[in-house]
């Protein structure tokens, strides 16, 4: 070929062809949307109080226990001979026997030991006290660095014990989360389902409850469409979801989500993976956190929200 005769715009583009062949160019890094400021103090304050909330008296990281009580009568304490034990740490917190929890009718009544006095609602009490179950407001009974309550999952009644000065809260360095990122806070719309619909749900340790799906979500991520099932009936949209991070940089079993408004049908709304968030059972083995339905597992890789560095997952595969 007689390249005197070729015009210089022709030889400028068989000289980029060859680069291009050699591989001497490469692509343009993706242009970084900038966040306004607002949303960016948004966010940090919403870190901010998720991590208040978790550091809080008698929140997660307090946890020293979970037993469940049989019918009649048991008795607690950090002694060998009681029904429930304490763990050995919480023995010189009043008497080896505290007192005693009785499960009959479909209630719970606690009954302090003789000479032990507890408090609920900042009120001292020493005789008998019937303890509330209901989800909304845990019911907490304090003494010293001691603090119980009831929960009641399918007829079973269960004591959840908590330790304000247990080493697990004294020693948590912290959440941890992505840094916050515009390509997770995405266009989605709510689809409702036919009114009553349920999807069995499973925790962590197997237990199986069918839980209210009033809908899902759909949205695009990463040129992919996805969907996500929610969870329970609220004034909002709870969701339960595992992705292509999870076990990696990600809680394995799963991140919660929340939206706080339920937004119109079919109308678009934000949906914010920066919130993303793990669940009680990321920091506590005394919990038992529901595991997403398969349809709420996702192999796209979602880098935002809270991260898991632990080597060690307590949950299993499903």
């Amino acid at each position: 070929m007689n390249l005197r005769v070729i015009s210089p715009a022709v030889a400028i583009a068989i000289t980029i062809a060859l680069l291009l062949a050699a591989g001497f160019t490469h692509a343009a890094p993706a242009k970084k949307v900038e966040l306004p400021l607002e949303y960016i103090a948004d966010i940090e304050a919403w870190h901010d109080k998720m991590e208040t909330s978790l550091r809080r008296d008698n929140g997660w990281l307090t946890l020293a226990g979970r037993f469940i009580m049989k019918p009649g009568i048991n008795t607690f304490g950090t002694g060998k001979d009681n029904d429930i034990v304490f763990p050995s740490e919480l023995t010189g917190t009043g008497p080896t026997r505290l007192g005693t929890l009785t499960v009959e009718a479909g209630k719970v009544t606690l009954n302090p030991a003789l000479g032990v006095a507890m408090s609920a609602e900042g009120k001292l009490f020493t005789g008998e006290r019937s303890m509330g179950t209901a989800s909304d407001k845990r019911d907490w009974v304090t003494l010293d660095r001691i603090a119980l309550h009831i929960i009641e999952r399918n007829g079973t009644f269960v004591l959840r014990l908590a330790d304000n000065q247990s080493a697990v809260r004294k020693n948590f360095p912290g959440r941890i989360w992505y840094e916050t990122n515009s390509a997770f806070f995405v266009d989605a719309k709510f689809v409702p389902y036919p009114p009553g619909k349920t999807i069995a749900i499973v925790n962590i340790i197997d237990e199986v409850s069918e839980e209210p799906c009033p809908g899902y979500v759909m949205f695009k991520l990463k040129g992919k469409v996805l969907k996500l099932d929610v969870i329970g009936e609220d004034d909002g949209l709870f969701f339960v979801f595992r992705d292509g991070t999870s076990g990696t940089t990600t809680y394995r079993p799963s991140r919660f989500l929340f939206v706080e408004k339920k937004p119109a049908p079919n109308t678009t709304f934000k949906l914010d993976f920066n919130k993303a968030y793990n669940p009680p059972c990321a920091f506590s083995e005394f919990t038992t956190c529901p595991l997403p339905p398969k349809q709420n597992i996702m192999q796209t890789k979602i880098e935002a929200g809270e991260k898991y560095l632990k080597k060690v997952d307590v949950a299993r595969d499903d």
